[in-house]
């Protein structure tokens, strides 16, 4: 898929079903862009890859062929921005964002002035998007984290920007964000899912994508059927150990058979 169709799909509401890399594994990487997902994001903020890695991971990403690559950026910032968008990410994903004039400097750090403040030197990426500006404009999505007390209150606001792509929930900040004690408080079940119904919401109203990210495949299908737009399913570092788990004791539950 080309950037351009993928953001094309994402802004008509379309579904799309993407993966999440935290890992520095070109090779792990590239096979995972050739199952057909309609895009595989790397973690800057949480995984562990730096720059060569991201970069390399964007390089992998084409390499698979089927999907394209975004980034999860580590700060509302047009240096992390414009570097993994010049790298040649398809896209970002903007943490943090509380307030509608967050989402307004997110999106001016994806665009060439006059429209923003993107700092021109497209690097690897004006091999794939643009390297005219209109060009990249058209081909570069960006979509705003809601996860926070303030970017849930604020999301009817957030999701109102102008060229403002998509929002996409973080469960484990948006469930802290509601008062769980910890990712996994079953406690804070109902006003969360009151929440992520919100978000839902203010994104069809507004005309704009709506993501989440989701723990596996089931749930994935869960969110699209409640009316998200898109999901990202699980990570890499997840379903290794979930993988190298089960065939231990697969193998420990035969051996004690015997």
């Amino acid at each position: 898929m080309t950037p351009s169709a993928f953001a094309a799909r994402l802004r008509r509401r379309e579904r799309v079903l993407g993966y999440w890399s935290v890992l520095d594994a070109p090779v792990a990487t590239e096979r995972i862009a050739r199952l057909g997902y309609d895009y595989v994001c790397l973690d800057a903020q949480h995984g562990l890859l730096g720059y060569a890695g991201l970069l390399a991971g964007l390089t992998a990403i084409d390499a698979g062929g089927a999907s394209v690559g975004l980034v999860r950026v580590e700060a509302n910032d047009p240096t992390p921005i414009g570097r993994a968008l010049d790298a040649g990410a398809a896209g970002v994903i903007v943490p943090l964002v509380d307030t509608a004039e967050d989402a307004a400097r997110a999106v001016a750090a994806t665009r060439y002035p006059p429209l923003g403040r993107r700092s021109y030197g497209p690097m690897r990426s004006g091999l794939r998007i643009g390297p005219a500006p209109a060009e990249a404009h058209a081909a570069t999505v960006v979509l705003a984290m809601i996860e926070t007390p303030d970017g849930l209150a604020n999301v009817e606001r957030i999701c109102a920007t102008p060229g403002l792509d998509g929002v996409y929930v973080g469960p484990s900040d948006l469930r802290l964000a509601v008062g769980g004690a910890h990712v996994a408080d079953r406690s804070v079940d109902a006003v969360f899912e009151d929440a992520v119904r919100r978000v839902r919401q203010a994104a069809a109203a507004a005309g704009i994508a709506a993501g989440i990210h989701t723990p596996d495949g089931d749930t994935a299908a869960l969110r699209l059927a409640q009316g998200y737009t898109f999901a990202s399913i699980a990570s890499d570092v997840v379903h290794l150990e979930t993988a190298a788990r089960t065939h231990l004791l697969a193998a420990r539950t035969e051996e004690q058979a015997r």
